[in-house]
């Protein structure tokens, strides 16, 4: 994939959105149609019993989808969730998770995956149910985006100035949207990007392993640019690490649906 053929308009647009966020509680982990994509891709996944229960939870809310809660958790920001849309790991190279260091009172990505999913999976009533559901379609994709299990000394690449575009920005805004709202073909190629990439035998199967793959892509040489400048070479370096993270969102998400709603 070819840098000028992104749209760079649309580059300027998207981070400019994005680009006032100073910490990872504000971000909008893949944007609007980044969450909507994993949402949307997860259902060729869901097994009949997980997709009759999801289908009988949304129906609470007419008109609702799949796609359409799966934006709720930024949209609503509920006191005291901000936090729930992220972990920070130790910048050392391991990226090792620690509930007691990282995730203190269940409060950070990993905690609130496995706080929803357990509402989920139980017998609550259902209109805490479908709350529970928005979550879970959320922040699974928010912890495949790699900023939203970054370091703290950054605030998940907030504060790591870029220049993408002949513009200044962060990294972060850039990873939220701009890779994705300038793919090359739109989002009708994205799309087919990641449904090629939706089957994978042994995928990571907990939300704490799902954060440590993250936060290694973080980690790697070269995930944040030389010099802070976002160039032609790196775009085309990280564009299949995004069709890949998209993709093992959406698998993931259909897992957890049809694990917890399968028994229902």
């Amino acid at each position: 994939m070819h840098w000028l053929e992104r749209n760079l308009s649309t580059v300027a647009a998207a981070v400019a959105t994005l680009g006032a966020a100073l910490v990872p509680s504000l971000a909008l982990a893949w944007g609007a149609d980044g969450h909507r994509l994993v949402a949307e891709e997860s259902q060729q996944l869901l097994a009949p019993a997980a997709r009759a229960e999801v289908d009988r939870l949304l129906a609470l809310e007419p008109g609702a989808t799949l796609m359409s809660i799966s934006t709720w958790a930024d949209e609503t920001r509920a006191p005291g969730t901000a936090a729930w849309h992220y972990v920070n790991l130790p910048r050392d190279g391991n990226c090792t998770y620690s509930a007691p260091r990282d995730c203190a009172d269940g409060a950070c990505v990993v905690g609130a995956i496995e706080h929803e999913e357990a509402v989920l999976a139980s017998k609550a009533p259902d209109a805490e149910r479908l709350v529970a559901l928005k979550y879970v379609v959320h922040f699974v994709g928010d912890v495949d985006q790699p900023l939203h299990a970054g370091y703290a000394d950054d605030k998940g690449g907030n504060t790591y100035q870029v220049q993408f575009d002949g513009r200044g920005t962060n990294l972060h805004s850039v990873w939220d949207s701009g890779l994705i709202r300038t793919w090359p073909g739109g989002l009708d190629a994205l799309r087919a990007a990641v449904a090629a990439k939706l089957v994978k035998d042994g995928d990571a199967a907990t939300p704490e392993q799902w954060a440590e793959e993250s936060c290694r892509i973080v980690a790697a040489p070269g995930f944040y640019p030389s010099g802070h400048v976002l160039d032609a070479a790196y775009v085309e370096r990280m564009d299949p690490v995004v069709v890949d993270r998209l993709a093992a969102g959406a698998r993931r998400l259909a897992a957890v649906l049809n694990t917890t709603l399968g028994a229902h």
